[in-house]
């Protein structure tokens, strides 16, 4: 999530990041401190604060705004079991930014938890795109047909404009056959919703966190820059294509 957001500011766009993980992943990345003291999303989830009270700009992109994480959150979806509207408590925080709020983005990018939770749930159904990332390895493969039917659910159930943006392989060896094989077996499955893009394994890309960056200003000519970059026009391009609102993108990750 965090290297397409950062793709989309590298090229101008305005870009609001929403950290849904519990570990925060995405804030280290973007240079963003979280902890339990920090004002984060977990207190727009409560109700205490707004979006605008907890957002900040990433370091490396003034285009690029994130609402951080906080360990808080891996308690919330025991807190919020009671709470009315309790999956649309995102979406509502978002639409109130968005409508209201002084800055317009051009993205909103949600990055969730690795588990299908309350959390999750709350993302997707504050979004109308979700992009999934897998990982070029066979376990990816047999989360995936289970992810999509949770997607299906949610679809059905609780967000009918949802659609899926792309399957984006991730961690991809072209010197392996075990890489071609999971992108064969992914677009075999799911032919229309593969990206073309594969994002290859790179050592730039690990090692970018935890130096507080992307990878696109830890390493801007490297592959995995290139990757990510033309990642984001082929998503750009497919959802040009379709009735999505620019707005309201997110990309979702699969256990």
């Amino acid at each position: 999530m965090v290297n397409l957001a950062a793709a989309y500011a590298h090229a101008g766009l305005r870009v609001l990041a929403i950290d849904m993980d519990p570990q925060g992943n995405a804030s280290t990345a973007l240079g963003i401190r979280h902890a339990e003291d920090i004002p984060s999303v977990y207190d727009v989830l409560e109700g205490r604060l707004t979006m605008e009270d907890v957002r900040h700009p990433c370091p490396e992109f003034p285009n690029l705004d994130v609402i951080p994480s906080s360990l808080s959150l891996a308690g919330a979806e025991m807190e919020l079991v009671e709470v009315p509207d309790r999956t649309l408590l995102l979406k509502q925080a978002l639409k109130r930014t968005l409508t209201t709020g002084e800055q317009r983005y051009d993205y909103v990018i949600i990055d969730c938890p690795p588990s299908l939770g309350l959390l999750s749930l709350n993302a997707l159904c504050a979004v109308t795109g979700v992009l999934v990332p897998l990982q070029a390895e066979y376990y990816s493969l047999e989360g995936l047909s289970q992810l999509m039917r949770a997607i299906t659910m949610v679809q059905e159930h609780y967000n009918p404009e949802l659609q899926v943006i792309g399957l984006l392989i991730t961690m991809f060896d072209r010197r392996t056959r075990l890489s071609k094989e999971v992108f064969d077996r992914v677009k075999e499955g799911y032919p229309e919703a593969t990206l073309e893009t594969t994002i290859p394994r790179s050592v730039r890309i690990a090692e970018a966190p935890s130096h507080l960056q992307t990878v696109l200003t830890y390493d801007p000519q490297g592959m995995g820059s290139v990757a990510y970059r033309e990642a984001a026009l082929e998503i750009s391009q497919r959802i040009s294509g379709s009735d999505l609102d620019a707005n309201e993108e997110s990309e979702t990750r699969s256990s």
